[in-house]
């Protein structure tokens, strides 16, 4: 996988493939609430931009069903780019790039707006494919969020032109094999988020390579059912409780579960709030974080570490009174003298939620799923394209 130069694309239109796939306020339609990852990209931007490069930039954002839909459209975050570019990006509503001088950009449309974009159908995705390297001379893909999907934009199209990756996705790979290849010890990963399931696959790999797995989230209620607890009204997939209790079985001190949780009579800001035991959650309460004094073992566990990965908040952190676990163990991962990896997702959207600072952890990933995929030992479509 190489990344460009300047030869590469000095007088050339470049196609970007980036992730600006970012989230809105709830109740500001059009207004961004987490600008990180057109942030993210601006270096390779700027980079071409120096190079003489003209640059058609394309992305995906939400899940709009192969159609326009204005909900989704990428108009703002062109602003946005003007903004954070100090320079004019110019927005064309569809797949069709203005004509555009050395140093200049240019934003598409969501690319989610073409059913061809995202088909199991080979053909109808290689047709947008071929739409697609038509707009330019060289293929950058700087979208490590979006490497795990076999899309048009992120794997078909990067057979029709000279390709390279940009200096996010080599950043983000560089990181992620210093977790999987050798990283140092103890390493400690921190997992939350609501399903086990989502995380399943990302235990099984991880079992043989970290000290320890400290588990929060909704995840954790699995857990402690499988070791034949009472969890009230929380979160729980109880077609999970057996592969949880044979995890358990395996990992035996390595996976820490939360002792103490903080519950409340129902899922709201100014619900009734209690901590209990974790061995001893009432009958209809929920479990919605964390406790204070899992907070404290989980960061006692994390202060001698060299290497850890967090992948998954460890309560509701959107609602303030069950933001305390998520913080808690975000704060206590800024303290690690070692290495630390923010993977994406919602864990990225807590630390910036909380205000904490980008600087306080070694790496915050752009791509939650495609980190997590990475870690299992699956291949990346589209990394396995830029390496082609």
């Amino acid at each position: 996988m190489r990344v460009f130069s300047t030869e590469d694309v000095a007088g050339r239109r470049v196609l970007l493939r980036a992730d600006l796939n970012v989230p809105f306020l709830k109740d500001q339609p059009g207004v961004i609430a987490d600008d990180g990852r057109i942030r993210a990209v601006l270096p390779t931007i700027q980079a071409l931009r120096d190079a003489g490069a003209s640059v058609v930039v394309i992305s995906h954002l939400g899940r709009p069903k192969g159609a326009p839909d204005p909900k989704y459209s990428l108009k703002p975050v062109a602003d946005r780019l003007t903004e954070l570019l100090g320079a004019p990006v110019a927005f064309t509503g569809d797949m069709t790039a203005p004509e555009l001088a050395a140093g200049e950009v240019a934003l598409l449309e969501n690319l989610r707006f073409h059913p061809g974009e995202t088909s199991k159908d080979e053909a109808e995705r290689g047709a947008f494919a071929d739409q697609l390297a038509a707009l330019a001379d060289v293929y950058v893909d700087d979208a490590f969020g979006a490497v795990h999907r076999k899309h048009a934009s992120v794997y078909d199209v990067v057979s029709r032109l000279p390709h390279f990756a940009g200096f996010l996705v080599s950043q983000e790979v560089d990181v992620l094999k210093k977790l999987t290849e050798d990283p140092a010890t103890p390493y400690v990963v921190v997992l939350g988020g609501s399903k086990v399931s989502d995380k399943l696959a990302v235990i099984e790999a991880l079992l043989s390579k970290a000290d320890r797995l400290l588990i929060g989230g909704g995840m954790c209620f699995t857990f402690l059912k499988a070791q034949g607890h009472s969890v009230g009204g929380s979160l729980l997939q109880e077609e999970m409780v057996q592969t949880c209790a044979d995890l358990l079985e395996r990992a035996g001190d390595k996976l820490v579960l939360p002792t103490d949780i903080v519950v409340a009579d129902r899922f709201a800001a100014d619900a009734q709030t209690q901590t209990v035991d974790a061995q001893a959650i009432p009958e209809g309460w929920l479990g919605l974080d964390i406790g204070p004094r899992s907070v404290q073992e989980f960061a006692d566990a994390l202060a001698g570490a060299k290497t850890v990965f967090w992948n998954g908040p460890m309560g509701v952190f959107e609602l303030a009174p069950f933001a305390a676990g998520t913080r808690g163990v975000a704060e206590a991962i800024t303290k690690v003298d070692g290495f630390t990896v923010v993977g994406g997702g919602d864990s990225a959207a807590a630390v910036r939620a909380l205000g904490l600072q980008d600087e306080a952890f070694g790496h915050i990933s752009t791509g939650g799923g495609a980190s997590l995929e990475y870690l299992e030992g699956k291949v990346l479509p589209g990394l396995s394209a830029l390496e082609a």
